[in-house]
């Protein structure tokens, strides 16, 4: 007969046993389930790594197809453009500015006829950060001065452009002031009325700031929409024993005045406004600012029209630049184009206009950076510069 010990051993052996057992059936169960989960789990996976391929293949093959299309639409393109075409107005080329110009000419008047002619003249020109990336810009700043092509905004005939040819048709030739008002092909001068009113012009380069080019030497007024810039090449864009008519190389002696000097109360009167523009200034002191006014006003600014109408003794009265622009859009409909302080100009048309005092009794003003530059020119074109104000 077993003693209580050998029960006692055989009750341990066997719940030993039935742990075990419990123990190792656990562990088959967890890894079992273990084991159902990652095979589900895999199964979604591979089905989800379908599904991406799937849509790999797919958005592939529309971007094959998208791609094929705009090549045949490119070839279309330029298969059109490349067939001889009677009807020019037919074809067009959509553009936009890529930039702005913020100029230190606030009005065409007093704009230099051509570039460089005012060394100090600044603009900032302000590239569309949605059009133009600032990478675009990089590497500009390696070059001294570069092309500008840019838009006439301020032709007081763009509603042309949006009418047919047969309703409105483009002046063949304009007036020009060193020629005494001898008309001359449009194509052979610079002037803003054109077919198609684009300008061109050089500027230096005064720095590269993000999506903003400081030039200096500008011939732009304020606002100026662009549409291209290039660098300038001195190899080939500089051209050795280029010629001119003969009317051309006299134009700038003509202009030229005797001398140019700043009243008494000068400088009081552009210290009291320049703590209102200062912070907008593309000018670092107003020193620098009196300057520019100096080199503006060596060049006579008038328009043709106010160099050559006669003269009669009367009161002192004040030349009015909008006065000259509704003139202007008179003289534009008769088929006289002018650009107001450019190279070409209006002249008088059968006495239309009216006379004036004498021109040492005749206020003008030049409006720059939104300042009011008022000055007299006597008929030896000795310039005095009296006062400035907020325009």
């Amino acid at each position: 007969m077993a003693g209580p010990k050998s029960q006692w051993f055989s009750f341990s052996l066997t719940l030993a046993f039935v742990l075990s057992a419990s123990t190792a059936s656990a562990i088959s169960l967890y890894l079992w389930s273990r084991k159902s989960k990652l095979i589900s789990i895999n199964g979604e996976v591979s089905k989800r790594i379908e599904e991406l391929e799937a849509s790999l293949k797919d958005a592939l093959e529309n971007c094959a197809a998208e791609r094929k299309g705009r090549i045949r639409a490119q070839q279309a393109l330029r298969e059109t453009l490349r067939k001889p075409n009677d009807k020019i107005e037919s074809t067009s080329y959509p553009m936009a500015p890529i930039a702005v110009v913020h100029s230190c000419f606030s009005t065409r008047n007093g704009t230099p006829r051509q570039p460089l002619l005012v060394p100090l003249a600044k603009a900032s020109l302000i590239c569309d950060p949605t059009r133009v990336p600032q990478a675009s810009l990089e590497g500009l700043e390696g070059y001294s001065h570069c092309w500008v092509i840019y838009v006439f905004h301020l032709n007081t005939d763009l509603d042309k452009l949006w009418k047919h040819h047969s309703q409105s048709k483009i002046k063949a030739k304009v007036r020009v002031p060193s020629l005494n008002g001898e008309r001359i092909g449009v194509f052979a001068t610079r002037s803003p009325h054109r077919p198609c009113p684009i300008g061109l012009t050089v500027a230096k380069v005064e720095a590269v700031h993000g999506n903003t080019v400081l030039l200096s030497g500008v011939d732009l007024v304020d606002g100026t929409p662009v549409l291209d810039i290039k660098p300038y090449l001195p190899y080939c864009d500089n051209i050795q024993g280029a010629t001119v008519p003969g009317w051309v190389k006299i134009v700038d002696n003509v202009l030229a005045v005797a001398s140019v000097n700043f009243s008494e109360g000068f400088s009081s009167s552009l210290m009291d406004c320049w703590t209102l523009v200062e912070k907008k200034s593309l000018y670092a002191y107003p020193d620098e600012f009196q300057s520019l006014i100096r080199q503006v006003l060596s060049w006579d600014i008038r328009s043709m029209s106010q160099r050559s109408r006669p003269h009669q003794p009367s009161g002192r009265i004040e030349a009015q630049t909008k006065n000259d622009e509704n003139v202007e859009k008179i003289l534009n409909d008769s088929g006289i184009a002018e650009q107001s302080c450019q190279e070409y100009e209006a002249l008088e048309n059968e006495g239309e206009l009216v006379s004036s005092p004498p021109t040492s009794d005749v206020v003008y003003h030049l409006i720059l950076e939104g300042l009011d530059v008022s000055y007299t020119i006597d008929s030896n074109s000795n310039v005095l510069v009296e006062k400035v104000t907020v325009a």
